[in-house]
Parts: C-alpha cells; sequence; structure tokens
C-alpha cells in the first residue's frame, strides 16, 4: 500500500485518505498445504469471507498446484473498493 502520510499541524492525526487512498482493490493469498482437499477446503472458506465482504460481486481468481512437500493455493480476490478488501484481509486470521 503506499503511504502519502502527512501529519497535521496541529495534532498527530493523519488523514484516512492517506491511508485509503482507493487504489488497492485486490488481496492476494499464497498459502501451502500438504493436501489439496486442505487447499480446496481453505479456498472455499476464502470465499465465503470474501462473499461475506462484498457490495458487488467478488472477482476470484484461483489455482491450486503442485509443489514440493505439498500443494500451493494461490487466490486473488478483487472487490469493487479498497475497504472491503481490507474488511477481507482483516478476516484472515484463522
Amino acid at each position: 500500500m503506499k503511504t502519502k502520510l502527512e501529519e497535521s499541524k496541529v495534532c498527530c492525526c493523519v488523514d484516512v485518505g492517506a491511508v485509503i487512498d482507493g487504489e488497492e482493490r485486490t488481496a492476494v493469498v499464497e498459502e501451502l498445504y500438504a493436501e489439496q482437499a486442505l487447499a480446496e477446503a481453505r479456498l472455499t472458506e476464502l470465499t465465503a469471507k470474501a462473499r461475506k465482504a462484498e457490495s458487488d460481486p467478488c472477482e476470484i481468481n484461483s489455482e491450486i498446484s503442485a509443489v514440493e512437500g505439498g500443494v500451493k493455493l494461490s487466490a486473488s480476490f478483487t472487490f469493487c473498493c479498497q475497504a472491503e478488501s481490507l474488511i477481507f484481509q482483516l478476516g484472515l486470521n484463522r
């Protein structure tokens, strides 16, 4: 996320527009799993979280691929606005 932070001369405040500029609408998730079934279950969970955060349909692109020692889940979630992307990302903690 780009930062354009400017402190106010009156107080130690930051304009919210400096933190949320509306440009970063895509959240990317990359995780490793021992088995394909675990990666698929996680993708289902992530998709449900995205659907809860969206106001307009979220564009979801995903791939589960074999890697050394297991499988890799790569998914991107593009929301209509940055606030929804942030809400989704804040909910990613398991």
